[in-house]
C-alpha cells in the first residue's frame, strides 16, 4: 500500500524520547509498532517493563526455535530437501548432500535462491560454470537448468520465490552502490570446464512444477549452450561483499540490511559491524511488533548478539502478532556497551503471509519461548 494512504499525524504524548531508538526516558523500554515491516509508518511506545517479560505464552503465536544441525538426511536432489517453512509465496528448505548431482533440475515454480551454509563446489547451469563457497548466495532465475558438483558435505538453505522473482532493493538516498556494489555480482562463464562437460552421454532433467516432479530424458547433456546475451541471468553474492549500513548514533532497523526482495517477502543479511558508540543510542534491536510479517532468522556463523543459546545452523520463527526483541542478557550487555562490534552472520526472511511449519517436532527447542523471562521481574 502506498505510504501516502496512511494517516500521518506525528504527535507526542507523555514521557518520550525526542529521537526513536536513542536517549530513552530513564527506566523505560521502547517498543515500536510498525506497518509493512520496517518500511511503513510507526510509533514508539515507552514502557515500564520489557514487553517480552511474559510468564508464559500459549497458542500459535509463541516464538519458536529449531536446530537444523540435527537434520541428518542426505539427498542427491534439492527436490528431496527438508521443507522448513512455507506459504503460497515462499518455500524454505534445507538441503544436505555429500555428492555431485547425477542429474539436472529445473524449478518452474519460481526463482531459486541458494544460500551455501556449509561446503563448496561448482555450479553448472544453462549459462555456464561458476564456483561457489560457504557464505555465497546463488540466485537462479525460474526455469534455469542446473546442477551442483561437490566433494564434501554441502548444506544449503534454499529459498524459493514461488510464482515470483527476486529483485534488488531500492537503495534510495544512500545510492546505487550502498550495501553492495552490483559490480560484485558474479555470473557463470562459458569456460573450458563448461565446454568439457558437454558430452553425448544420456542425462536426466527433473522439473518441479506445482510441487510435482516430471523427468525428461536426453541422449546428450542439455547444458550445451555456446553463448548467450541478455539481462536474465544467475548471480553469485557472498556475505563478505556486503558493507552494512550503520550509524554510530542510531540503531538502524533490519530493513537497512535488505539484500533481495520478492513479491511477498524480503531477505536481509546481518553481517559483522561496529556497535553504536553514542552513549544514548540503543546497542541491540528495539522491541517491536512487526504486525504485518512473520520473521525467520537462519543463523549462519558467529554469535547472534540479541539472543541467548543460539548457535550456527539454528533458525527461529517469530510470528506476526506478538512482540519480540532482545533477550534480557543481551539487553543488559547493550546498556553496558560490553561489545565493540558484532560477529554474527544471519539470513532473515520477512514473509508478508503466515508461514506453515514443516514436520520439525524432532528438532524444535521447546523452551525457547521462556528465554525472554526477565530474571529480575
Amino acid at each position: 500500500m502506498p505510504h501516502s494512504h496512511w494517516i500521518a499525524l506525528p504527535k507526542m504524548e507523555g514521557r518520550v524520547s525526542r529521537q526513536a531508538h536513542a536517549d530513552l526516558p530513564p527506566d523505560t523500554f521502547e517498543r515500536e509498532l510498525g506497518r509493512e515491516g520496517f518500511y511503513g509508518p510507526s510509533t514508539q511506545m515507552y514502557h515500564r517493563h520489557p514487553p517480552t517479560a511474559w510468564d508464559e505464552v500459549n497458542g500459535p503465536l509463541r516464538p519458536r526455535a529449531f536446530d537444523a544441525t540435527r537434520l541428518e538426511t542426505l539427498t542427491p536432489s534439492p527436490w528431496g530437501a527438508t521443507r522448513l517453512l512455507s506459504n503460497a509465496s515462499v518455500q524454505i528448505r534445507l538441503w544436505r548432500t555429500d555428492r555431485t548431482m547425477d542429474h539436472l533440475v529445473r524449478n518452474s515454480d519460481g526463482d531459486e535462491l541458494l544460500f551455501i551454509h556449509q561446503g563448496s563446489g561448482e555450479l553448472y547451469c544453462d549459462y555456464g560454470h561458476l564456483e561457489f563457497r560457504e557464505g555465497d548466495y546463488l540466485l537462479l532465475p525460474r526455469g534455469t537448468l542446473w546442477r551442483l558438483e561437490t566433494e564434501a558435505l554441502l548444506v544449503v538453505l534454499a529459498i524459493e520465490a514461488s510464482n515470483a522473482s527476486y529483485r534488488l532493493p531500492d537503495k534510495g538516498v544512500v545510492g546505487h552502490h550502498a550495501i553492495f556494489d552490483p559490480a560484485v555480482l558474479d555470473t557463470p562463464a562459458i569456460d573450458a570446464a563448461f565446454i568439457a562437460q558437454q558430452t553425448e552421454s544420456p542425462w536426466r532433467v527433473v522439473v518441479k512444477r506445482r510441487d510435482a516432479l516430471s523427468t525428461l530424458s536426453y541422449p546428450f547433456n542439455p547444458l550445451d549452450a555456446v553463448g548467450w546475451h541478455g539481462t536474465l541471468l544467475p548471480v553469485r553474492l557472498n556475505w563478505r561483499d556486503l558493507r552494512p549500513l550503520m550509524s554510530h548514533r542510531y540503531h538502524v532497523p533490519p530493513s537497512a540490511h535488505t539484500t533481495f526482495v520478492s513479491e511477498r517477502f524480503v531477505i536481509c543479511t546481518f553481517c559483522p559491524r561496529p556497535m553504536e558508540s553514542d552513549p544514548g543510542a540503543l546497542k541491540v534491536p528495539f522491541f517491536h511488533n512487526n504486525d504485518d510479517y512473520d520473521e525467520v532468522i537462519f543463523y549462519h556463523r558467529g554469535e547472534f548478539f540479541s539472543r541467548d543459546n543460539i548457535h550456527p545452523g539454528m533458525f527461529t520463527l517469530h510470528p506476526s502478532g506478538i512482540t519480540h526483541g532482545p533477550h534480557p542478557k543481551a539487553l543488559a550487555a547493550g546498556k553496558l556497551s560490553a561489545r565493540p562490534d558484532t560477529n554474527e552472520v544471519a539470513v532473515m526472511i520477512d514473509a508478508r503471509d503466515a508461514l506453515d511449519v514443516g514436520d520439525l517436532a524432532q528438532i524444535e527447542r521447546r523452551g525457547y519461548v521462556d528465554s525472554w523471562k526477565d530474571p529480575g521481574a
